[in-house]
């Protein structure tokens, strides 16, 4: 089992910065396809955005320009950094992660469902 803690969400107002981070096992970094996905009340979840053990990176097109995924192997964490913060970005955020997929357009759409481990949430909410 492949346990997955996020942390760093919090309130904030449109235009600010959150920067959300998932702690994960060290091998998971090495092989796994790892992401972000989000739900908001009465919405369905959405796949945020992917990274690959190469650092191939996909985002969501709401997201992109604004979000940047990375991770850090030394310090067994996925990390999720939120710029430009809109309203609509307020959202219960998940990580997840799957050793047998890859960054691509259909893992992201596919997000959560596909994918095998998946965290308890962190919860972002952006006031305008």
């Amino acid at each position: 089992q492949v346990q997955l803690v996020e942390s760093g969400g919090g309130s904030v107002q449109a235009g600010g910065s959150l920067r959300l981070s998932c702690v994960a096992p060290r091998y998971t970094f090495a092989s796994f396809c790892m992401g972000w996905f989000r739900q908001a009340p009465g919405k369905k979840r959405e796949g945020v955005a992917l990274i690959d053990s190469d650092g191939t990176t996909i985002y969501a097109d709401s997201v992109k320009g604004r979000f940047t995924i990375s991770q850090d192997s030394a310090k067994n964490t996925l990390y999720l950094q939120m710029n430009g913060l809109k309203p609509e970005d307020t959202a219960m955020y998940y990580c997840a992660a799957d050793p047998g997929l890859r960054a691509t357009i259909d893992a992201l759409g596919a997000l959560p469902e596909i994918f095998g481990y998946r965290g308890q949430g962190t919860q972002v909410t952006v006031s305008s």
